[in-house]
C-alpha cells in the first residue's frame, strides 16, 4: 500500500489493496503492565495513545475501552485529535465518578438509573460540561456492540433528551477596536519583516563583499553567517543572560514564539479565517500570473472527506502586502523559510525555539503545530496586546451610578466611564468581527455574505449573538420601514391630487352637526342616518368617481385617498378596528407583500385622518369593545385589487 493521496486512483488504476496476509489492528491492545491501551490516528495524521488502564473501576475497562475504541477508531465519528481527547476526557471523569459512589457499581450490569442520575446532576461539574458529558456518554455507549452490554433502565437514562445549556454569546468588535487590533498587528508585523530582512541583508552583503561593512557589523555579519549556513545559534556567553541573548541573535533570521501572536492575529484579520485553519496552513501553494496565490486549507468540523478546500487569495502590489491574503501568506514564507528548511516540515508557520529541554542545533527549528495544534499551550493573542509598547485598549465603558454616600458630593446618580481596559484578543472573536464587516459590506445578504461556512452557521454562531450586527440591522431595519412608509406616504399624497382629500368631522356627529360643518341637508341626513356608509367611512357620491365621474367601482381601502369619502366621529371606533386587524395581519404576511397591499391605506388612516382627532378622542374610543374590521370586504373573492 504504497500509493496514497489525491490522484492515487482512476480509470485503470484500482484502488491500492493490503497484501493477502494483512491482518488489521485490535481495536483495543494490551501494553505490557497488562492494561488496555485505545490507539488513535487521524484523519489529519495526528496520532495518541489512551491508557485505560490508567482509570479507577477496572471492572468497566474492557466496555470502556471497547466503547473509545468504537468512537475514536477507523470506523469511529471522531476524526480528529481534539475530538478524541475530549472523549477521552468524558471516559475518564466518568470513571473517577463511578468510583466515588457507594457502594461503586463494580461492572456495567451493576449500573442503575441513579448512577445516571447522580453524575447528570453532580454539583462539582458545570452546567455546560455535564451536558456535554451526556452526550458524550449517550455516543459512547450507544454503539449496537455495546449499547446490550448495559442494563435497559441504565441505558435509558442516557438515552434521553437533555435541554442544551444557553451559552454565553461572544460578539465581535467595534469598529474602533477592530481598527486599533488591525493596526497593532500590522505594526508589529512590519517590525518583524524589517528585522528579518535586515539580518538576511547582512548574510548578503558578508558573502558578497565584507569589506564594505563596519567592523562591528561584520563581526554579527559572519555569526548570522554560519547560523544561516548550519541552523545553530551559538552561546555568546555562559551568564545568566544566555537564553535572552541566543533568542535577539536568533531572531535576526527566524521567527521566535513571541513574533507568532502578531503574525497569526494579522493572518485572522486579513484571510478572515479561524485559528485551527491558520494553523495548519501549508507551504505548497502555486501563483497564478503573479496576481493570486491558490493553495489547499484545511476546514475541521464539516464531516467525513469535507475537511480540505482549495482557496486563492490575491497577492495585490508589494507595498500592500499586509493588506492582502496573499501577499501576507507569501510573506509569512519567506520569514518562516529557513527554520522550514532546516525542520523540514511542509507546514507554513515554523520558528526558532530556544533550546527546550535540551534540544540543540537544528532541532531548535520547529513546526509548532505539525503535532499538537494547541502547542501544549494556546497562541496568547490578548497578552500579546496587552504588553505592547502601546496596549490595543478596548473602548471606555460606562460606570454604573455611583449611589449616595459612595462619593464625593455632588455626584451621586452620575454615570462616570471606566478607565480603557486591555482588550480581550480571540481568534473567534476577530472571526466574529470580520463577518459582520463583511455581511455589512454586502447589504446584510447572508448567501452571499458566507464565506467559510454557510449561511445558516454565519447567523448562528457568529452573527446572531454580536452586539454590533443587532444594532446595524435595527438601523437598517427602521430604515427600511421609513422608507416604506414615506413610500406609502407618497402613493396616497399622489392619489389624494387626482381624486380629492377626504373630508373628516371629529366633532360631527347629528344632521344639524353635519350640515353646520357645509354637508348639504339631504347628503347629512343620510351619513347621520348611516345610509351611506362603506365599510368603515361614508361616501357622499358613490355613483360619481372624481376621476371618471362614473359609479366607484374601487377597492374600500382607495376610499381613504377619495374626496367623496367622509370620516365622523362614528366612524373612528372602524376605523381602529381596522388599524388593529392591519397589524395583525402584518405578523403573517411579507413586508414588501404588506406594504404594497395596505400601506397606503395604513399610512392616510394614521397620519391623514386620525391625526384630526384629539388624542382624547382616540383613547375614548378604543376603550370600548371595538367592532369587526371587516377586511373580508377587501380579500378574495369579494374584491379584486
Amino acid at each position: 500500500m504504497t500509493r496514497r493521496g489525491r490522484g492515487s486512483t482512476g480509470p485503470g488504476r484500482p484502488s491500492a489493496l493490503p497484501p493477502d496476509n494483512y491482518e488489521a489492528p485490535p481495536l483495543v491492545r494490551e501494553d505490557a503492565a497488562g492494561g488496555l491501551v485505545v490507539d488513535f490516528r487521524g484523519e489529519d495524521e495526528r496520532q495518541w495513545s489512551f491508557d485505560v488502564g490508567t482509570l479507577p473501576m477496572p471492572g468497566w475497562h474492557p466496555l470502556l475501552a471497547e466503547a473509545l475504541a468504537l468512537r475514536i477508531g477507523s470506523s469511529g465519528d471522531i476524526k480528529t485529535l481534539s475530538g478524541a481527547r475530549d472523549s477521552w476526557g468524558t471516559t475518564g471523569r466518568w470513571a473517577r465518578f463511578l468510583a466515588t459512589v457507594f457502594p461503586p457499581p463494580a461492572t456495567p450490569d451493576d449500573l442503575v438509573r441513579a448512577h445516571v442520575e447522580a453524575f447528570h446532576k453532580d454539583a462539582d461539574a458545570s452546567e455546560h460540561t455535564r451536558f456535554s458529558d451526556m452526550r458524550e456518554l449517550r455516543m459512547l455507549f450507544g454503539h449496537k456492540q455495546v449499547r446490550g452490554r448495559l442494563p435497559a433502565d441504565a441505558w435509558d437514562a442516557f438515552n434521553r433528551r437533555l435541554p442544551k445549556p444557553k451559552s454565553k454569546a461572544v460578539g465581535g468588535y467595534s469598529n474602533g477596536e477592530f481598527d486599533r487590533l488591525a493596526a497593532a498587528a500590522r505594526a508589529d508585523t512590519a517590525r518583524i519583516v524589517r528585522r528579518i530582512r535586515a539580518g538576511e541583508q547582512l548574510v548578503q552583503q558578508f558573502r558578497s563583499d565584507p569589506g564594505q561593512l563596519a567592523p562591528q557589523q561584520r563581526e554579527l555579519a559572519a555569526t548570522l553567517t554560519g547560523i544561516a549556513d548550519t541552523g545553530e545559534v551559538p552561546d555568546l556567553d555562559s551568564g545568566l543572560d544566555r537564553r535572552r541573548r541566543r533568542a535577539e541573535l536568533a531572531s535576526h533570521l527566524f521567527l521566535t514564539w513571541n513574533d507568532i501572536a502578531p503574525l497569526m492575529a494579522l493572518l485572522a484579520l486579513v484571510t478572515e479565517r479561524n485559528g485551527e485553519t491558520l494553523k495548519e496552513l501549508p507551504a505548497k501553494h502555486r501563483i497564478l500570473e503573479d496576481r493570486a496565490v491558490e493553495l489547499v486549507i484545511v476546514k475541521r468540523r464539516r464531516g467525513a472527506k469535507r475537511w480540505f478546500e482549495t482557496v486563492t487569495w490575491e497577492i495585490g502590489p508589494k507595498s500592500r502586502e499586509l493588506h492582502t491574503a496573499g501577499g501576507l501568506y507569501l510573506l509569512l514564507l519567506e520569514l518562516t523559510d529557513r527554520s522550514r528548511g532546516f525542520c523540514g516540515s511542509s507546514s507554513a508557520i515554523c520558528f526558532w525555539r530556544n533550546g527546550p529541554r535540551g534540544l540543540k542545533g537544528r532541532e531548535e527549528h520547529y513546526a509548532p503545530f505539525d503535532t499538537d495544534l494547541s502547542y501544549g499551550h494556546p497562541v496568547s493573542l490578548s497578552a500579546w496586546a496587552a504588553s505592547r509598547t502601546k496596549p490595543v485598549l478596548a473602548d471606555p465603558r460606562q460606570a454604573p451610578a455611583a449611589k449616595k454616600g459612595e462619593d464625593k458630593p455632588g455626584s451621586e446618580g452620575k454615570p462616570s466611564v471606566e478607565a480603557p481596559r486591555p482588550l480581550r484578543v480571540t481568534f473567534n472573536m476577530i472571526k466574529t468581527s470580520a463577518d459582520v464587516r463583511r455581511t455589512k459590506q454586502l447589504g446584510g445578504h447572508l448567501p452571499s455574505s458566507a464565506k467559510s461556512n454557510t449561511a445558516q452557521v454565519l447567523f448562528t454562531n457568529y452573527l446572531r449573538n454580536d452586539e454590533t450586527t443587532r444594532e446595524w440591522a435595527e438601523e437598517v431595519m427602521t430604515e427600511a420601514l421609513e422608507d416604506a412608509e414615506q413610500a406609502a406616504w407618497d402613493a396616497h399624497t399622489r392619489a389624494v391630487g387626482r381624486r380629492g382629500e377626504p373630508t373628516v368631522l371629529p366633532d360631527a356627529e347629528s344632521a344639524k352637526d353635519l350640515e353646520d360643518s357645509g354637508i348639504a341637508p339631504q347628503t347629512a341626513r343620510e351619513v347621520a342616518e348611516g345610509e351611506l356608509d362603506t365599510a368603515w367611512t361614508a361616501c357622499e357620491d358613490h355613483d360619481h368617481h372624481p376621476e371618471t365621474g362614473t359609479a366607484c367601482g374601487d377597492s374600500f381601502l382607495a376610499c381613504f385617498h377619495c374626496g367623496n369619502c367622509l370620516v365622523t366621529r362614528t366612524h373612528l371606533p372602524r376605523l381602529l378596528a381596522l388599524l388593529k386587524a392591519l397589524g395583525t395581519l402584518r405578523e403573517r404576511m411579507s413586508e414588501d407583500a404588506w406594504w404594497e397591499r395596505y400601506g397606503p391605506a395604513w399610512v392616510a388612516i394614521r397620519r391623514d385622518i386620525l391625526a384630526k382627532f384629539t388624542p382624547a378622542q382616540v383613547d375614548k374610543a378604543r376603550q370600548k369593545p371595538l367592532p369587526d374590521a371587516l377586511l373580508d370586504l377587501v380579500e378574495d373573492p369579494w374584491d379584486q385589487p
